[in-house]
């Protein structure tokens, strides 16, 4: 282990201004938590953000991207200092790299010395997400293709590598800053990894063109192909009636994920509002963002279905009011989930995946 300069208050003023830069909606729920995990929690998505800056440079080879994947997490382990790393890769970037990512990948210095400060604990379970995200990344990156994932197990092992592995952190995190989780600790590890498959296959559902547009697509083919659909020829709006029942077959499944999303925040102490407000907006946005594709189901573009600022605006509003009452989180749960496709998902125990730990929840 290398020795780490602790953070400057100049670090600490990057990390929260970049966080508006990389992502509009975490700079709007991170500082809802309390403080000492804010800073963990903003820290930890700016890793992750790094790791899928990495993965996707369109400028970078195969072995390009598993050298510095694998540079970066020795520095996020403390194994290698992080100063190289920035300087080499910043340069480096596509074009298409936005602003704000150039500046988190030259800066990524300020945002290791804020890890290493953070508790052991912590520190484990940060490395651990990179990991495992990182390792899942590369697997997944020479198989995007237009042909889709062969099923929805293959749907659930993708969503494990970018999201749910982000629920277990996260769970990690929650359960050092409130003790009182640890005898529920691996049942909510199980319902974290469903709470993330449920907001990336959102995700992937709202983004299935722009994904296309790109070369990419992570439907499952077993959903369309019985149903005369080949995913690979597939274009924005087609697919009639029949695209529109598979479709809502992974509304169904995503659904399910989000109930089990809802289970997990009420398994959080009531007391801890900040924890739960966390969690309990970004379920409320993609509940009514699978609602507005279950009732626009031929829709051609994610601008079609993506909700409006307005009800970004009152599921803040009622989940704020209400974060500390299970009864009446299970109400809006319920008016917000209406006439959505039904399905129950039931989270599992780990599996291994091509050598790689994993775990899933369906």
């Amino acid at each position: 282990m290398i020795g780490a300069a602790p953070p400057s208050p100049a670090d600490e003023r990057f990390q929260i201004s970049i966080l508006q830069g990389v992502s509009r909606t975490f700079a709007l729920t991170i500082p809802v938590l309390p403080d000492a995990l804010s800073r963990a929690v903003g820290n930890a998505y700016l890793l992750c953000r790094i790791a899928d800056t990495i993965e996707d440079d369109a400028g970078l080879d195969l072995a390009a991207k598993q050298r510095y994947s694998a540079w970066f997490l020795a520095a996020v382990q403390g194994e290698e200092p992080a100063e190289g790393f920035a300087a080499e890769l910043a340069p480096r970037l596509a074009a298409h790299a936005t602003a704000a990512e150039r500046e988190l990948i030259a800066n990524t210095p300020s945002v290791i010395r804020i890890t290493r400060a953070l508790a052991p604990d912590q520190i484990a379970a940060l490395a651990r997400c990179v990991r495992v995200m990182s390792d899942g990344m590369v697997y997944y990156q020479g198989q995007e293709t237009l042909d889709g994932l062969a099923d929805q197990r293959a749907m659930d092992r993708y969503c494990y590598y970018v999201a749910g592995v982000v629920g277990e952190m996260l769970t990690e995190l929650f359960c050092h800053h409130c003790p009182s989780l640890q005898p529920r600790r691996e049942h909510l590890l199980k319902l974290g990894i469903s709470f993330g498959q449920g907001l990336q296959m959102t995700n992937i559902l709202k983004d299935i063109w722009e994904d296309r547009a790109r070369g990419a697509c992570w439907l499952p083919r077993s959903e369309f192909e019985p149903r005369g659909i080949q995913l690979s020829k597939l274009m924005p709006g087609s697919g009639g009636d029949a695209f529109a029942a598979g479709l809502r077959r992974l509304l169904a499944v995503a659904h399910g994920h989000l109930r089990n999303a809802l289970e997990y925040t009420l398994m959080l102490p009531p007391s801890e509002t900040g924890i739960r407000k966390f969690c309990l907006w970004a379920l409320g946005m993609a509940v009514l963002t699978l609602r507005q594709i279950n009732r626009h189901p031929h829709f051609a573009s994610g601008q079609e279905v993506k909700i409006s600022r307005r009800s970004v605006k009152l599921t803040i509003g009622a989940t704020t009011l209400t974060a500390g009452n299970d009864w009446a989180l299970r109400a809006l749960f319920a008016a917000a989930s209406a006439g959505l496709p039904q399905g129950i998902v039931t989270p599992t125990g780990p599996i291994y995946i091509d050598g790689m730990e994993a775990r899933h929840g369906s």
